[in-house]
Parts: C-alpha cells; structure tokens; sequence
C-alpha cells in the first residue's frame, strides 16, 4: 500500500508539474468588478503552436475546477479525450448572486443577467483571443450553477455544445424547457446526474426528466445519465465528471479489442472507408481535424487482412489504406509497409520490395522495425531470384 501511495503521490507532482493552473485577475464590465479565474492548458500547448483545442469553462471553480483539471489531463494522456483548456470561474462569494432568477419568467435576472453576459459576451470572446480554442465548448455546472448553464442552451446559437449538470437544482420549468429544446437541437452533449442519497426534490425531478428525455428521438442529440448508487449530493461529482467525459468523447477513443471484433470483422462494406469515415465523422462532431492514430491503422489494416483470408479481394483496400498512412505519417514506415503487403498479394513482387526498401529508410513504428522491413526484401530477392 505504501509503494501504491508513493506512486499515486509521485504522479500527481508529475501532472502538475506539466500543466499547471494559471491564477488570473479578470475585470469585467458586465459585472463592474473583478472576477478571480483558474486556467489550465494542455501539456505542451507552447510547443504546438498550431494546435487548437476545446474549451471547457466550469463553474464553481472554488471545488470543480481541480476535479475537472484532473480528469481532463489523465483521459487526454491516454488520448481518450483530445487534449483540453479548462477554465474555472471561482464563486464562493457570489454564487447565490451569479444565478439568481425571476420567479415570475424563471430567467436570468439582476446579478444573474449580468453573469450571463460576462460568460457569454466577455469571459468566452476573451479566452478565445488570448488562447487557441477549438470551436467545441463545454460547460460544467453543480446544482444552482448546473440550473444556470442551462440557460445558455436557450440560445438561437448556443456557445457551449456540451452540458455537464451535475445534480442540478432546477427552477420550475426548467426541466419542460429542457425536453423542448433538446427535442430540436443540432449537435448538443447534455449529460445529467443524479445519485440515491442525492437531496429527495432532487433525486426525484431529474429522475422524471430522464424518462421524458430518453424519449426524445433526435440523432443529433447525445444525451446520458447517471443515478449513481450509494453516493451523495456532493460524491457523485467525483463519479460524475469522468463519466460525462467518457460519454462526450465516446467517438474520439482509439479503436478497441471490442471495437475491432464487433463492428470490423463483420462489416461487409469497406473497413477503409469506415475508418476515414469515423475520423470524417468525429471532425464534424467536435469541430476539429486530428491526425490519424497508428493504433487505428494497425487495427484497420489486420482486420483487412483477417478478412483478405476469405475474400481475396480484400487485399485492394490497402493500396488506399497505404498511401493514407504515407499522408498521416510521413515519416514512419507504416505507409510504405501496407503498399508493399498490397502488391505482394497482388501480384507485384518488385514494387512490393521497393516499397519495403522506402519503409527501411523511415522512421520505426509499432511492430515495425529496420529488421523485419529488411527481411521482407530479402525473402522477395529469395523466392524470386532478384
């Protein structure tokens, strides 16, 4: 247990030490006062200087921010998610004020107007001049600010395409309004938790809203939830942050073991297209353009050949999956090694063996090595005497 201690403590001083938060000082005009943000940027955003990457922007940054931070830099290490600036808003002082509404249209007013516009009109337009976001935005709110993110969902336009409320405490008509807009819009993540020792009014109104919004048949939506057993009002955030992310970046994940046997080897179209598909398709989604994983070449390309087993004709689907490769990985032998597997079963032994030859001249990737390029020749030369 001490060794687990000493790892779990010696990770944490190495997370930090890549991506630590920024304390800054934010005057705003809507609010004509100061307002205290925490900021964080992916590990080596200074270096890549032409990457851009989502906004998350977290309300109650006094306790949110360091969970979501957290969660954040660990999914996007293991790249389950892309890389992330999050920004908190600290409100331990003005919390009530930030989302006060009318009892009379249950809509922003007083203080709660003017938070309204310093997030949408001054914090967001701000952070997207200083720093380099991508065009999604997420929004994380707990009960009274989880009821306020809300509101910028009500929007012809909405800033934010990810909702994370977490054990929201609604206003009356809240969850009526929910269900209208979700009913029709585009592209909108909206993840809602709840737990069973959670506040009863709360419990049992977020319960009732799931039903209705389970019901809605919209494809552009993508919508989940979560009643966690045992947790409470304040525990289910811990459980809650990781799931929303994990349910939002579902289509960004490298193809998995489960992935590949279920959805790869039975397809019956083209297991290529179904790659450039699913990266076409996440681009869309999430409103950037990311490289191609290795990972996700490697499990295209064997389940081609699995299948070329079968269906000879299969083997047609690594010319294109070959020059892909040579287009993403310039640089690593992955592109040059499909081309050469293509015209081995194809036929074209001598254009087989020189591109092997320009994949040993690249750079070593996975499996593949200077070695095991360089007998791949040399087995060519053998069985056709060149």
């Amino acid at each position: 247990m001490k060794k687990i201690g000493i790892f779990i403590i010696g990770f944490i001083f190495c997370t930090t030490g890549y991506s630590q938060a920024i304390y800054e000082s934010f005057r705003s005009i809507k609010l004509d006062q100061n307002r205290e943000l925490k900021i964080q940027l992916p590990r080596n955003y200074k270096k890549n200087v032409d990457k851009t990457y989502p906004l998350i922007v977290v309300l109650d940054g006094d306790y949110l921010f360091e969970p979501v931070t957290g969660n954040v830099d660990y999914f996007s290490y293991w790249e389950d998610m892309p890389e992330s600036i999050v920004v908190g808003v600290n409100q331990r002082k003005t919390r009530e004020d930030d989302c006060r509404y009318d009892v009379a249209e249950f809509l922003p007013s007083q203080k709660g107007a003017e938070f309204f516009e310093f997030i949408g009109q001054e914090l967001v337009p701000y952070i997207n001049k200083t720093y380099r976001t991508a065009q999604l935005k997420i929004i994380v709110g707990h009960d009274y600010t989880a009821n306020f993110i809300n509101y910028f969902l009500f929007k012809d336009n909405p800033i934010f395409q990810g909702y994370i409320c977490l054990s929201p405490e609604f206003g009356p008509p809240m969850g009526e309004r929910i269900e209208n807009v979700l009913s029709s819009s585009n592209d909108i993540w909206y993840y809602l938790a709840t737990a069973t020792n959670d506040a009863e009014n709360i419990k049992k109104d977020l319960v009732s809203l799931d039903e209705k919004l389970q019901a809605i048949e919209n494809p552009e939506v993508h919508y989940f939830f979560d009643n966690f057993e045992e947790s409470s009002h304040y525990t289910l955030v811990g459980r809650g942050i990781p799931r929303a992310l994990e349910a939002i970046f579902e289509m960004y994940r490298p193809i998995s073991k489960k992935t590949y046997k279920e959805v790869l080897l039975p397809l019956e179209t083209s297991v290529y297209d179904h790659l450039v598909d699913m990266y076409r398709t996440t681009e869309k989604l999430y409103g950037f353009k990311r490289k191609i994983r290795v990972n996700d070449f490697i499990a295209v390309s064997t389940a081609i050949e699995k299948k070329a087993r079968d269906e000879n004709e299969r083997w047609n689907e690594l010319e294109p999956l070959g020059k892909l490769a040579l287009k993403e990985h310039p640089d690593t032998m992955l592109g040059h090694y499909y081309l050469a597997m293509f015209y081995e079963q194809t036929g074209e032994p001598k254009k087989a063996m020189r591109a092997y030859e320009n994949g040993f001249q690249l750079s070593e990737v996975a499996f593949l090595t200077k070695d095991y390029m360089l007998d791949k020749v040399n087995k060519i030369k053998e069985d056709f005497g060149y």
